[in-house]
C-alpha cells in the first residue's frame, strides 16, 4: 500500500461487505459512554425537550453536513485521513491527516482507561453485585494498578478486532455488538417506565422550557453536542468510508448513522432520568460523567435489590458495548494510515500501534489528573479543530464535493445536495468556530489548573 496512490486508491483495499456493516460500525463509532450519559444530562441543563429539538436542529444543519464532507473525502480516495487529504488537497493538507492520527491515538489512550472502568463495573457487579460505598470503591479503582490492568485488557481486545480486518473484524463486531446494545437500551427503557417516579424523570428530562430555545450557551451546548456526538473531527467516518464501494447513498448513510446515534442518546436518557428520581438521586444530574455513571448509578442499583443488580449488570453491558466499538473507530484510524504509509501489514500496524497506545495510556490509568487533561485537549480541543478544517477543507479546497455526494444518491437525498453544499461552505466554518474558541480558552483553563495545582 504506497504512499499516495492514485484516486482509485489501492488496488487490494478491503471493502465493507455489506451497506449494514458500514453503516453499524459508523454507528458504533458514534455511540459512546458520551451517549449514554452526557446526552442526557446536558439536555437536562438546555431545557429538556427544547435542547433536544436544538440538538436534532443542530444535526441536520451541522452533523450531517460534516459527516458527509468526512464521507466523501474517504470514498473517492479509498484512502486513509493522511493520503485522501494529500490527493485531494496537496501536501500541505497531510498535516490535517496527521492531525486526525494524532487526536485517535490520543483519546483512544484515556478513553480504553473509562471503557476498562466500565468493563469491571460489568463483571464484578455480575459475580458480587455492586459495592455498598460506590463512591469509595470507585476511588479505590479508578487510578493506579487495578486501572491499568483493566486498560490493557481493553486494549488488547481492540487491537485484537482491528488486527483481523474490516470485515472479519470490524464489520463482525459491529454486526454482533450494535444489536446487542440497541435491545439492551430499549428493553431498560421500558423497564425504566415501569418504576414509581419516572413520570417524574420523564418531565425533568422532557419539558419543554422554550425560553432557552433561543439561550446562546444552550445553542452552542447542542451544536458541540452534535458533532462531538458523531465522531466528527477525528477522521473516523473519512477511514470507514476509505472502505466503501462507490456507488453507495452516502446521504442516505449519513442521516441513518446520525439518527441512530441521536436514538441511543435519547432513549439512554429514558433510562437515567427515571431511576435517578424513583430513587430521589436528583442531585446527581449534571455531575461529571464519571460521578453519575460510576458512583450514583450503581448505588441506585444496588438499593434497587435483586432487579437493580440484573438493571445494572446489563446497563454496564451497554456502556462496554458502546466503549468498545468506539476504540475500535478510533484504533482502526491510526492502523489504517499506517498501513497505508508505511506499507506495514494490518497485523503488524495493529499491535503496534496499539501497544503504544496503550503504554501511553498508563499515564491517564495512573492518574485522572492526567486523564482530564488530556480529554480537554484532545476530547475537545483538538476534535474541534479538525471539525473545523475539515468544514473548510471540503468547503473551500475539494473540488466539486457535491458531484461525490450526488454517485449514488437516490432520488431521496439529491436535490438536497446543493443546499448540503452550501451548508458545508458557509454554515459550519463559522460555527465551528465559535465552538474552537470557547474550547480554546476551556482547554487554557484546564491546562493551567493542572500545571498550577489549582
Amino acid at each position: 500500500m504506497a504512499m499516495g496512490s492514485g484516486s482509485g486508491g489501492t488496488p487490494a483495499r478491503e471493502l465493507f461487505g455489506s451497506k449494514w456493516g458500514f453503516v453499524l460500525a459508523a454507528v458504533g463509532s458514534a455511540v459512546g459512554l458520551g451517549n449514554m450519559w452526557r446526552f442526557s444530562y446536558v439536555a437536562a441543563e438546555g431545557g429538556g425537550a427544547a435542547f433536544v429539538l436544538l440538538y436534532i436542529i443542530m444535526v441536520i444543519l451541522l452533523g450531517i453536513p460534516l459527516m458527509l464532507s468526512e464521507l466523501v473525502v474517504g470514498r473517492k480516495t479509498h484512502l486513509s485521513p493522511i493520503g485522501a487529504l494529500r490527493e485531494l488537497g496537496g501536501r500541505g493538507w497531510s498535516y490535517l491527516g496527521m492531525l486526525f492520527v494524532l487526536v485517535g491515538f490520543l483519546i483512544l489512550s484515556y478513553y480504553s482507561v473509562i471503557a476498562g472502568w466500565t468493563m469491571r463495573f460489568a463483571v464484578e457487579s455480575a459475580m458480587t453485585g455492586f459495592p455498598g460505598d460506590p463512591g469509595d470503591h470507585f476511588s479505590e479503582i479508578a487510578a493506579g494498578p487495578a486501572a491499568i490492568g483493566w486498560h490493557l485488557f481493553f486494549m488488547a481486545l481492540t487491537i485484537g478486532i482491528v488486527m483481523i480486518g474490516v470485515q472479519k473484524g470490524i464489520e463482525r463486531a459491529a454486526m454482533l455488538l450494535m444489536p446487542t446494545l440497541f435491545l439492551i437500551v430499549v428493553g431498560l427503557a421500558f423497564w425504566a417506565a415501569t418504576l414509581d417516579g419516572s413520570g417524574a424523570g420523564y418531565a425533568y428530562y422532557l419539558t419543554p422550557q422554550l425560553s432557552e430555545l433561543m439561550n446562546p450557551d444552550v445553542i452552542r451546548s447542542a451544536a458541540s453536542q452534535a458533532f462531538f456526538s458523531l465522531s466528527l473531527g477525528m477522521g473516523a467516518m473519512l477511514t470507514f468510508a476509505s472502505y466503501l464501494a462507490k456507488d453507495e447513498d452516502l446521504n442516505e448513510q449519513a442521516v441513518t448513522i446520525s439518527f441512530a446515534d441521536f436514538a441511543v442518546a435519547f432513549t439512554a436518557g429514558l433510562v437515567v432520568f427515571p431511576v435517578i428520581f424513583a430513587l430521589g438521586l436528583q442531585d446527581s444530574v449534571g455531575e461529571s460523567t464519571v460521578g453519575a455513571l460510576f458512583i450514583a448509578l450503581p448505588g441506585a442499583f444496588e438499593a434497587m435489590g435483586g432487579a437493580g443488580r440484573v438493571v445494572g449488570v446489563l446497563f454496564f453491558v451497554a456502556l462496554a458495548v458502546g466503549a468498545i466499538t468506539s476504540a475500535i473507530s478510533l484504533l482502526e484510524v491510526v492502523t489504517s494510515s499506517i498501513i497505508d504509509e508505511f506499507g506495514l501489514s494490518r497485523r503488524r500496524a495493529a499491535v503496534s500501534m496499539g501497544i503504544l497506545i496503550a503504554l501511553l495510556g498508563l499515564a491517564s490509568a495512573w492518574s485522572t489528573d492526567i486523564l482530564g487533561l488530556v480529554d480537554q485537549i484532545a476530547g475537545e480541543l483538538l476534535l474541534a479543530v479538525g471539525a473545523l478544517l475539515m468544514s473548510i477543507f471540503v468547503g473551500w479546497k475539494m473540488k466539486d464535493p457535491g458531484a461525490e455526494m450526488l454517485r449514488g444518491a437516490g432520488p431521496r437525498f439529491a436535490g438536497a445536495v446543493p443546499y448540503v453544499v452550501l451548508l458545508v461552505k458557509w454554515l459550519l466554518p463559522p460555527v465551528i468556530a465559535v465552538v474552537v474558541w470557547f474550547q480554546f480558552w476551556a482547554t487554557l483553563a484546564v491546562v493551567r489548573g493542572f500545571f498550577g495545582g489549582g
